[in-house]
């Protein structure tokens, strides 16, 4: 346990998300084919992670983050653990579960919440940064997140988005294809 407590120190006080490195980290995933697979995986605790050739949307922020040496598993789990009722209770849990906790966008917006890294979301594409994080609801009730990319669409100068919706890490663009419920810029600092 101490050692997990050291990572996670080390973790939160020596890394800052630099947006550059973390779209290039997340661009990178969408070089390597990756089937969309949600299932439920026990993980090493600290550092854990699915395969890398299965993922959902979350593992695409999830291992973009861990690129650039910050671990939102550990994070994540350690704030659960010391506010677990802060979190939603949609999955009948008692306590935190370090093996999927960082893996529901519910739990990611709540974090990136309780970490003060909520912006305004707005129908203009200029409010968005690279590096930002979005969450959307998508068609079936399905809550989703991807990051904000660098580059943006030829035809509209809308920022694209990096992200797995089902066909593997992408980056498209489709910041307004589906109604935004988050914005956040996370910084560890």
């Amino acid at each position: 346990m101490r050692s997990v407590l050291l990572l996670a120190l080390v973790v939160a006080s020596a890394a800052f998300a630099d947006p550059p490195k973390l779209v290039s980290a997340a661009r990178q995933q969408t070089r390597s084919a990756v089937t969309y697979d949600g299932s439920y995986v026990r993980l090493a605790y600290p550092l854990g992670d699915v395969p890398a050739n299965r993922g959902v949307c979350t593992d695409v922020v999830i291992r973009a983050y861990r690129a650039i040496g910050i671990d939102l598993q550990v994070l994540v789990h350690e704030d659960m653990a010391a506010h677990f009722s802060a979190y939603p209770q949609l999955w009948r849990l008692s306590k935190p579960d370090s093996n999927v906790d960082h893996r529901r966008v519910p739990n990611l917006q709540k974090f990136l919440e309780r970490k003060n890294a909520t912006l305004d979301r707005t129908s203009s594409g200029a409010d968005y940064r690279a590096g930002d994080l979005v969450t959307w609801m998508l068609p079936g009730n399905l809550p989703h997140i991807g990051i904000v990319s660098d580059r943006q669409a030829a035809d509209s100068g809308i920022p694209l988005v990096i992200h797995n919706i089902g066909a593997g890490p992408q980056e498209e663009d489709m910041l307004f294809a589906h109604p935004i419920t988050g914005h956040y810029r996370y910084r560890v600092q």
